[in-house]
């Protein structure tokens, strides 16, 4: 593994890299906050996992939850999108009020709204899939609901994926 990721970062990787382990439970503490493992499920890729602090009323939520950016559907079907929807009401249930997402611009902001506005994506993109025929015809209709979300490919490789070609 280390040759791998020093050979793509020439110069940048240390000397030795830490193997993440898995934790046995299922919160710890960090600087005298407890943060609480929240399991996901499926999102944007199975098995993600977002962690929830209370003390500063924060969720880390990771690929659950995207900023003004186009959501990778593309390893989603219908029943995996509902199970994303599933995972952002987890999330929406313990009403953080900063959330810190794993895809957004590059001077994000942490409003929760963000939660609702995931969802209102997902949603949106169900209604046109059922509505169209071909993936351009859908890229394009959701790229007129969203016009400001950024990573407009990851719309197209999920419109490809959700009519099986292009």
């Amino acid at each position: 593994m280390e040759q791998n990721w020093k050979k793509r970062f020439p110069g940048l990787a240390p000397d030795h890299l830490s193997i993440a382990h898995a934790l046995e439970e299922k919160c710890f503490e960090l600087e005298g906050h407890e943060f609480r493992v929240i399991d996901l499920g499926h999102t944007d890729t199975d098995d993600t996992t977002g962690l929830y602090v209370p003390s500063l009323d924060l969720m880390i939520a990771g690929d659950a939850v995207y900023n003004e950016t186009h959501p990778f559907l593309v390893e989603t079907d219908k029943m995996g999108r509902q199970r994303w929807l599933a995972a952002l009401d987890r999330i929406a249930v313990l009403a953080p009020k900063d959330v810190i997402v794993g895809h957004g611009p590059l001077e994000p902001d942490n409003r929760s709204d963000h939660i609702e506005a995931t969802r209102k994506y997902i949603l949106d993109f169900d209604r046109i899939d059922s509505q169209t025929c071909s993936a351009r015809e859908m890229y394009d209709q959701m790229l007129e609901l969203y016009p400001r979300r950024i990573n407009p490919g990851s719309l197209w490789g999920s419109a490809v994926n959700a009519k099986g070609g292009g």
